[in-house]
Parts: structure tokens; C-alpha cells; sequence
């Protein structure tokens, strides 16, 4: 079943379901939507149990299962991640879709899903929710019902064009700006095209923290995303760079006074890092390394040389390269 009908069709709950997609907002719907269903809207989070499928024991996750709650009607168990866990366990597995307990719910959420197996096979079609992103051309469609659903709003036609040109098809970014702009119309019922055109499309500084937010999660791939798609708009290079050169600034400012004995949070709140913003900058110099962290100054210098005719790369490469040292790991967390 596609997990876009299967949101909206809120049918009867089962005992079982296989999520599979490379799309993770449509993946944490349909887990919320799921829990909700057999839970209710106010379950409690013990009834729920979320494993992780390179370590979790069949027998462990069996016995979640067999063992009825107190205050709910079953429990809720994830596996995320799930394909070395079925992997390892699929004869046990078969085994159990036989006879699956009626007091719990189970999740598998996998990568990927062979159709041609046994246990594919004895899996229900309705279990079976593919979370994969609808085709690029009905994006737009997508973000005004979901605006109408989510947050009953209507979003114009020619809204959800423009917003679907400045974020590009990434569901969850959709869905953040969606919730910022029914907010920000307060309660008017329509959004507009020139309420994203401001929210959306000329806040370079949200990008930079959206940026420096996909990178304190390690989250590369994000973070180039969003600089590509700020350099296709047209933003100019050195304005990307100034927007960002502020934030690095302040972070290896941080991790400076970090080394000197200042306790990392209260370093970072005295340089300027916004409270919202906060827990973000702390991960992100955990990932980095304080000592690398402190020494972000030379590469943001190399980096605005690099623009300015020091390098011979194109400018698009200048600020990638940038990126992937911002984004550096080392072997060793400080």
C-alpha cells in the first residue's frame, strides 16, 4: 500500500507492518500514524518500544509482544532499521506472521523489501506501506493537501509552486516550512504566493542554520542540498559565505573559550548562539572536536581567499569544500 493512501485511509490497525522507501518523513507518519491508531492520541510511551535492528534479540522483542499492558489495549514495537534483524531471524519470523499475538503491534522499518520471499509473500499487501516520495511534478499537489490536512490551510496553487522551486522535493523540509507558514499567516485561511516568497524564499539566515543544523547530525548530503539549492536560486556565493562566515565565527569562538575551561553550553550562549540554536552548535562541536572547532577561523579564511580569486575551483566547489570541513569528523570526540 502507498503510505499516502494509507494515511488517509485510517483503516482498521493490524498486527503487523513493513514500512520500505528511501522517503524518512513518510516513514515517521505512518509509524505516528500507526501508534495513534492502535494506541490512541494520548498512549502512553511505555507501551511503546523502538529497537534497533543490528541489535535487537527475537526473543526480547517476541516477549514485547506476547506481554499485554496494563492501561492500554497492546503495545506499539519498532525496529528500525530492520534488515540484518530479518535477515538473521527470518525462520522464526515465518514462523510467528502464523500466529502473531493480539496484544502488540509490530513495525519492521527496512531499507529494502524482496517481494520473491517467503516471508514477503505471507505478509499481507495491506502490511506492506511503501514510504517513497511522489514524482517531482506532484510535489506541489502534495504540499496543498497536506496544508489542507495537516494544518487547514489553503495554499494557493501557484504557493505551492514556488515553495516546491525554493525547498526542492525533500517532504520533511516541506513540511517544516508548511508548519512556519500557517503560522505565520495566523488566521488568514489562505497562504499565499508572496507569504512564501517572504517566509521562505529570502531567509538566507534560516537556510545557514538549516545548513549548520544537518551538520551537527552528520547530515552531509542535507547540507550540500541546501547550498545547491540556495546557488541554482541565484544567491550569490559571498553572501552564502557571509551568511555563514557569522555562525562559524561564533562556534569557534565557543570552542575556544570551551578549551580554556568555560563549560561548552555556557561558552556558546556567550557568543551569541541563540538559545533555539544552542543544542545544535553543542553537538555539532562534539562532532567536530573542540581543538578542530577552534581552528575553523583559518579554513573560513582559506575558504573567502578561495572566492576572491585565491583558488583556481570553481566558487560552487570553494563553498562544498568548505562544507565537508565543517562537517569533519574526527576519530576521537572531545
Amino acid at each position: 500500500m502507498d503510505s499516502l493512501a494509507f494515511l488517509a485511509a485510517k483503516t482498521k490497525i493490524g498486527p503487523l507492518y513493513v514500512l520500505h522507501g528511501d522517503e524518512p518523513f513518510l516513514k515517521r507518519q505512518a509509524i505516528l500514524a500507526i501508534r495513534e491508531r492502535a494506541l490512541g492520541a494520548d498512549a502512553d510511551e511505555q507501551v511503546v518500544s523502538t529497537y534497533s535492528g543490528d541489535k535487537a534479540a527475537y526473543a526480547e522483542v517476541f516477549d514485547e509482544l506476547q506481554t499485554a499492558p496494563f492501561f492500554a489495549p497492546r503495545r506499539v514495537v519498532v525496529i528500525e532499521g530492520a534488515d540484518p534483524f530479518i535477515t538473521k531471524f527470518r525462520p522464526q519470523l515465518e514462523k510467528l506472521l502464523l500466529n502473531l499475538p493480539a496484544s502488540g503491534v509490530l513495525i519492521l522499518d527496512v531499507k529494502t523489501w524482496a517481494s520473491n520471499t517467503r516471508l514477503a509473500k505471507m505478509t499481507p499487501d495491506s502490511a506492506t506501506i511503501v514510504c517513497k516520495a511522489p514524482p517531482v511534478y506532484k510535489i506541489a499537489k502534495w504540499c496543498t493537501d497536506w496544508a489542507a490536512s495537516r494544518y487547514e490551510k489553503q495554499l494557493a496553487e501557484p504557493a505551492a509552486t514556488l515553495l516546491v522551486e525554493f525547498v526542492g522535493g525533500d517532504m520533511g523540509l516541506l513540511d517544516q516550512e508548511l508548519e512556519k507558514l500557517s503560522i505565520y499567516v495566523g488566521s488568514k485561511s489562505t497562504i499565499e504566493a508572496d507569504d512564501v516568497d517572504r517566509l521562505v524564499g529570502n531567509n538566507r539566515t534560516e537556510s545557514t542554520w538549516k545548513i549548520f543544523d544537518a551538520l551537527a547530525d552528520g547530515q552531509i548530503d542535507t547540507a550540500l542540498t541546501i547550498l545547491d539549492r540556495q546557488l541554482d536560486q541565484g544567491e550569490e556565493p559571498f553572501k552564502i559565505m557571509g551568511a555563514m562566515a557569522f555562525q562559524v565565527r561564533k562556534l569557534a569562538q565557543g570552542a575556544r573559550l570551551a578549551l580554556q575551561g568555560t563549560n561548552l553550553r555556557a561558552a556558546l550562549a556567550q557568543v551569541g548562539i541563540p538559545p533555539f540554536a544552542v543544542d545544535k552548535a553543542e553537538k555539532h562541536l562534539r562532532r567536530l572536536g573542540r581543538e578542530h572547532a577552534a581552528q575553523l577561523y583559518d579554513q573560513l579564511m582559506e575558504a573567502n581567499m578561495g572566492l576572491r580569486g585565491g583558488s583556481p575551483l570553481p566558487e560552487r566547489i570553494v563553498l562544498e569544500r568548505f562544507l565537508l570541513q565543517l562537517a569533519r569528523q574526527p576519530a576521537t570526540h572531545r
